[in-house]
């Protein structure tokens, strides 16, 4: 019978809190922020932007153009999550740079500098062709980090047994990934999967409608369209357009993400059938067409087939050159490409010395005092982001739950869930404000509710996930001992649920700082209100080009996330991977 190790590991060794690796990228990033600022001068002073029709004609090659940049951001998003999150899992050495890196960008807050991508772009790009860039760049920021984590975390947690039948029946790289690690991170995947699509719907106004001064970098697109709806304060556009959103989310969830749960749903590790498998009209639609049938037959089939052929044979010739680059290492020329790639790195090292004493001088210009501001905006900030996150933790725990382990009312209430992740929840930050700001400590509770609002729903998909996953045979256990309520969930939902809460709060938390961008600096056309935070010092820095504040406060950002994942999140982590798996 399978169970969830519960095993107390004495003497693990402690980790500190900063590494080299930490430091590196950290210099990586200041310089990265540092040149984009320098490319960002070279901009043209006026650029134009184009006409948003709000004729609800236009509405359906809107909804093409937005889906095909979410389309676009959410494929990369896949590619790095599998080359990223595979190599950290796999490598211990590549793990020390590849984690801290991937707590420092999920943490960056993009929003705060997305006018230094969007410039420096323009300065070596067209307008048009950087804005659309851009935009991709913000939709795969806002796509990708739940995703690797997801599968970092699928791949920390695969059952030791299995492992170990692979290899000892000797798979290759590319047959491990497609029949061990796939299936087993197939649940996590397309749960995480719909909540990039939410995130992405969630930031698509924000990439779409974008202006700095005299230079329009707005796109043609739903989220530009409800935009400006806003703008002119249009209700029956507004209408149009979330409508249209809706009705866009509808037909992802039935035409793509309903199928993709009944088709995973025969890789949950379970010796029996759940009572009620997740169904899809489509999917039952699909594997009864003739059609299909002959497709899968002459084409699929025979291409899978030989795809699998040639990925096998290039990993086994990668392997027997790696181990004949390895042997060639003692011939001749080794001295050579020892000293190609010393040079290589030397280069790199110089341009990044360089790069880090300019972005250096730019940080001596800020002042004690904004030093001094900064520290206490850190600390407002951090208190808002745990109370927004613990608020989250208080109802998606028990909803998610619920969803996961009751398919019936999951098939009615996924949708209703993405439709409220994936609306642009940043069209109705100055509603929101304006209604608190009338109450005591207003914009304090305003801000933390628009924490909530956007970074909930990482964590509620991650639980409906771990819950979906729990085997039938488990359940059916817990009822033949008569467990009760309390010790059901002791015993069993926490545990299990244990590595996807961590994974949902660690990107909710990321993106809770992110939020703090728009949550705690709010414009309502000419009034602007703000409130004590890091994210407001920002946001404040963004407006004015101030831009060695903005650099600090990013920077600043960065390092608290880093050390509050590295102190805390982490050794979560490594809890989930030693004690709550399945074996």
């Amino acid at each position: 019978m399978r169970k969830l190790v519960l095993l107390f590991k004495p003497g693990q060794p402690t980790h500190r809190l900063l590494s080299w690796g930490d430091l590196v990228v950290l210099v990586i990033i200041a310089v990265l922020i540092y040149s984009g600022v320098r490319l960002a001068f070279r901009t043209p002073s006026v650029i134009e932007g184009p006409q948003i029709s709000l004729a609800p004609t236009a509405l359906p090659w809107y909804a093409v153009l937005s889906v095909g940049r979410v389309f676009a951001a959410y494929g990369l998003s896949l590619l790095f999550t599998f080359l990223y999150g595979s190599a950290a899992a796999r490598n211990r050495r590549a793990e020390q740079i590849l984690l801290p890196l991937l707590d420092v960008l999920q943490s960056v807050p993009i929003l705060s500098f997305l006018p230094v991508v969007l410039l420096s772009f323009s300065a070596i790009l067209p307008a048009r062709a950087a804005a659309e860039l851009a935009s991709i760049v913000l939709i795969f920021t806002s796509q990708v980090w739940n995703l690797t984590f997801a599968w970092y975390q699928a791949l920390k947690t695969i059952p030791t047994e299995l492992c170990e039948v692979s290899t000892a029946f000797g798979f290759t790289r590319w047959m491990r990934f497609r029949v061990l690690e796939l299936p087993f991170a197939a649940l996590s995947l397309i749960w995480n999967s719909m909540m990039s699509w939410a995130g992405g719907w969630f930031f698509l106004m924000a990439a779409e409608t974008f202006t700095v001064g005299e230079r329009d970098f707005r796109l043609p697109g739903l989220g530009a369209y409800i935009q400006e709806a806003v703008a002119q304060a249009d209700p029956h556009a507004l209408a149009w357009g979330i409508g249209a959103l809706i009705a866009v989310i509808v037909l992802f969830d039935q035409l793509l993400w309903r199928p993709l749960l009944a088709w995973a749903d025969r890789f949950k590790m379970e010796m029996v059938t759940g009572e009620r498998p997740p169904r899809s009209w489509f999917y039952e639609a699909l594997r009864s067409s003739r059609l299909v049938r002959w497709l899968g037959e002459h084409w699929w089939r025979p291409g899978s087939a030989w795809t699998r052929l040639r990925l096998g044979r290039s990993s086994c010739r990668l392997r027997r050159q790696g181990v004949q680059s390895r042997r060639s290492l003692a011939g001749e020329g080794a001295q050579s490409r020892r000293s190609l790639g010393r040079i290589v790195w030397g280069l790199f090292g110089v341009g990044l010395a360089y790069g880090a004493y300019r972005a250096g001088e730019m940080l001596l210009r800020v002042s004690a005092e904004q030093w001094g501001m900064i520290v206490l905006g850190l600390g407002a900030t951090l208190v808002r982001v745990s109370v927004a996150l613990g608020m989250a933790l208080a109802w998606t725990i028990p909803a998610g739950v619920f969803i996961g382990m009751n398919p019936r009312w999951a098939a009615y209430l996924q949708p209703l869930v993405q439709i409220a992740a994936s609306v642009p929840a940043t069209a109705f930050f100055p509603i929101v404000a304006l209604f608190f700001l009338e109450v005591p400590g207003g914009l304090n509770i305003a801000a933390i509710v628009l924490m909530l609002m956007g970074t909930q729903w990482y964590l509620l998909f991650n639980v409906i996930a771990g819950a979906a996953a729990i085997p039938q045979d488990l359940k059916y256990t817990t009822v033949l001992l008569h467990l009760g309520r309390w010790e059901r969930w002791r015993t069993l939902i926490l545990p299990a649920l244990f590595p996807y809460i961590i994974t949902g709060a660690i990107t909710a938390s990321g993106g809770a700082w992110n939020a703090s961008i728009v949550a705690e600096y709010i414009e309502f056309g000419d009034r602007t209100v703000y409130t004590l935070g890091v994210g407001a010092v920002i946001a404040r820095a963004t407006t004015s080009g101030d831009y060695p504040l903005l650099l600090a406060a990013t920077l600043s950002m960065v390092v608290t996330v880093v050390l509050i994942n590295r102190f805390f999140w982490r050794r979560l982590y490594r809890l989930a991977e030693e004690h709550y798996r399945f074996e």
